[in-house]
């Protein structure tokens, strides 16, 4: 691995014309006429009425769906009656079934004289196989990739974000709440591996759909259901991407950085990445992830799913072993906890004995951030993720979850614990100006080495990179706790020198922001 010194004043790269993607990803089976979607009017605090349909738009009749999927699911019940079918033989046959109910369907349609279209077939055949495998309703706002959230504020009240801030109102995704509910219990019944669900007992749920989509919900301790659902559509993504070599992604690095980081997965650093929800931290982690190479086992920890695509779990990494927290149920025993439950917390020890260097754990968010930073101080090369509102506060934020683990744990211990296990705090902006007609800006604005214990008891950390003009991390200082573990791997990071005393960095394009200068 060789790291060359970058030119002095590279050539930005132009932004698009108006930096928002498609409007619709071109789903053949739902065109975007199909979504009946009307944006929403200024000051409006209703959701607005949903539009007719155009001329041409293949019928939907959720009726007809309903009774179709009815159809459906018995005779599946029949099929898998005294069957050993594979996961993929299933799918088959599901998808065999599925076919043959909605041509009966047509062809009934036509002998009573009133035919739908081959348009209208293929439709209603998406329809009924999202309302059996899928998210019902749903399931076709997962099929546009301009879409990046989706907030269900009951059956009939659906908010779509849409990459580049804009937002729309769509149709309702059921006929009713309850519906609604029936919905995501199915699909929480599909989770996978580990035992999800919404009920009376537990009405809140956190998963992974089988796109690689989170989705949680929550009912009964609501006015009414909600559900959100964060499109992860950069699934397969590297540092190379996120630095700008691909014009449909944010640039959230820069080269010198993108060296940087790469210099330090490589030279076994342990690293938190933090930010604000929605910031970028799970992109710039599954960019770091590409860097370790796809033979070494290592172990991934996760409340739910998310890191790795649902659908290709050993793909690149053919040695991950990829762990999921469990929800408890039932009664709580002596310790207070439910039943069966198995929390981040109990999975590190074990990773411990897994016989691997490192350990990434998909976010720390509780007491789990001391067994955590234990395994930390015995292992290289791990990472996690943390929520934290500034990079100044990312310390406090650790010490603040570090005393939530038992009245054993003083500042003191917890800081002396931070300072041993971490070696880089790489902390991801995001610049939200859609509210003034601009667009969401994500980036790293920091890269702080921790170099240990002060003056006071208190942790010392160096700014490598920091904000430049514009907010995007340029060079500051060169490190010095790390330094020595970067040259072993062929990194020099006096490369930085000549961007720090000129006080600029290597971004390819300018950043057009409503409330910043381009840098």
């Amino acid at each position: 691995m060789r790291f060359e010194p970058l030119s002095q004043d590279p050539r930005p790269v132009p932004p698009p014309a108006n930096g928002n993607p498609p409007a619709n990803g071109g789903h053949p089976a739902f065109p975007a006429q199909a979504f009946n979607i009307a944006p929403q009017p200024a000051g409006a605090t209703m959701a607005p009425p949903v539009s007719p349909a155009p001329a041409g738009t293949p019928r939907r009749d959720w009726s007809v769906v309903k009774e179709l999927r009815r159809r459906l699911s018995e005779r599946i019940t029949v099929l898998e009656r005294g069957q050993n079918l594979t996961p993929e033989e299933e799918r088959r046959e599901r998808e065999r079934l599925a076919i043959g109910i909605v041509a009966e369907y047509a062809d009934g349609q036509r002998r009573t004289g009133t035919p739908i279209s081959a348009a209208e077939e293929r439709v209603l055949l998406d329809l009924v196989t999202a309302e059996m495998v899928g998210l019902g309703r749903l399931q076709r706002l997962l099929t546009d990739p301009s879409i990046e959230e989706v907030h269900v504020l009951g059956c009939d009240r659906v908010r779509i974000t849409r990459r580049g801030g804009g937002v729309d109102w769509g149709e309702p995704i059921a006929d009713s709440d309850e519906e609604m509910i029936e919905t995501i219990q199915a699909a929480a019944r599909r989770a996978g591996a580990t035992e999800r669900s919404l009920s009376t007992s537990k009405p809140t749920l956190d998963l992974q759909l089988p796109d690689g989509s989170r989705l949680a919900a929550v009912y009964l301790v609501s006015r009414r259901p909600y559900a959100v659902i964060r499109r992860h559509n950069t699934l397969d993504v590297t540092l190379d991407d996120i630095a700008g070599s691909r014009a449909d992604l944010d640039e959230m690095l820069d080269p010198l950085l993108r060296d940087f980081l790469r210099a330090s997965m490589h030279a076994g650093l342990n690293i938190m990445v933090a930010g604000l929800a929605g910031a970028g931290k799970t992109t710039v982690i599954r960019a770091l992830m590409r860097e370790i190479a796809p033979d070494e086992p290592f172990v991934l920890l996760e409340e739910s799913r998310e890191l790795l695509p649902a659908r290709d779990e050993n793909g690149y990494h053919r040695a991950v072993m990829s762990f999921e927290a469990r929800e408890g149920h039932g009664e709580r025993g002596p310790d207070g906890r439910p039943a069966g439950e198995v929390t981040i917390a109990d999975l590190i020890p074990l990773s411990l004995r897994m016989g691997v260097l490192r350990i990434i754990v998909g976010e720390v968010r509780s007491r789990e951030i001391v067994p955590m930073l234990q395994a930390m101080t015995t292992s290289r090369g791990s990472m996690c993720t943390i929520h934290a509102r500034t990079s100044s506060g990312v310390l406090e934020r650790i010490i603040e979850l570090a005393l939530s683990h038992g009245r054993e744990m003083t500042v003191e211990m917890a800081r002396r614990m931070a300072g041993n296990a971490l070696d880089l705090i790489v902390y991801v902006t995001v610049e939200d100006e859609t509210a003034i007609g601009g667009r969401k800006h994500r980036f790293v604005s920091h890269v702080e080495e921790v170099i240990g214990m002060g003056e006071g008891g208190r942790l010392s950390t160096t700014t490598v990179f920091g904000p430049g003009r514009d907010g995007r991390a340029i060079p500051m200082h060169l490190p010095e706790r790390v330094r020595d573990q970067l040259l072993r791997i062929g990194y020099d990071p006096r490369l930085l020198s000549r961007y720090i005393d000129a006080k600029t960095g290597a971004w390819r394009r300018p950043r057009v922001s409503l409330l910043r200068p381009a840098s």
